[in-house]
């Protein structure tokens, strides 16, 4: 990965704040031009700073009101790569992760009610060839989300 400058760190610093705020006013905060916040910010989605920009849709507003996260313990942890090419194929799992501790993996997924997740652990998620246990987490509210912090202020004498 590619070293990032100071001026990098206060674009990072303002989109990180607002992702839509119009280039001329990031350009107009780091007085320099358009054309050049323009640049680095494809030179920071290419270099895979920048990893994604869109909207979050509430999950709920689409009929899914449980969210669960689900520790799963496979035969041998070699077998990863292929148990998560069948989680891509469930439109629910929205993150998996390769874990150390007690799960091989962790999954995080939605689903419309209890029935439903039941369906999605015992038909799909547990006949996955390699997979040995669940342990179901019900999330009841989600008190924080956001992004890791670029706070210009503080890295800009580094």
């Amino acid at each position: 990965m590619e070293k990032i400058d100071n001026l990098d760190k206060k674009i990072l610093s303002i989109l990180s704040k607002n992702a839509r705020i119009p280039f001329k006013d990031v350009a107009a905060e780091c007085n320099v031009s358009r054309a050049a916040i323009h640049q680095r910010v494809q030179r920071l989605i290419d270099n895979h700073v920048i990893t994604g920009s869109g909207f979050d849709v509430n999950p709920e507003s689409l009929g899914y009101t449980t969210c669960t996260y689900v520790g799963i313990t496979l035969e041998r942890g070699s077998l990863y790569k292929g148990v998560t090419k069948r989680l891509e194929l469930i439109p629910e799992v929205v993150e998996c992760h390769f874990t150390t501790g007690p799960y091989t993996m962790l999954v995080k997924l939605y689903a419309r009610d209890n029935e439903q997740l039941m369906k999605l652990l015992n038909v799909q998620l547990q006949e996955i060839e390699g997979v040995v246990a669940t342990e179901t987490l019900i999330s009841l509210e989600q008190s924080i989300k956001r992004e890791i912090p670029v706070n210009f202020e503080d890295i800009k004498n580094e």
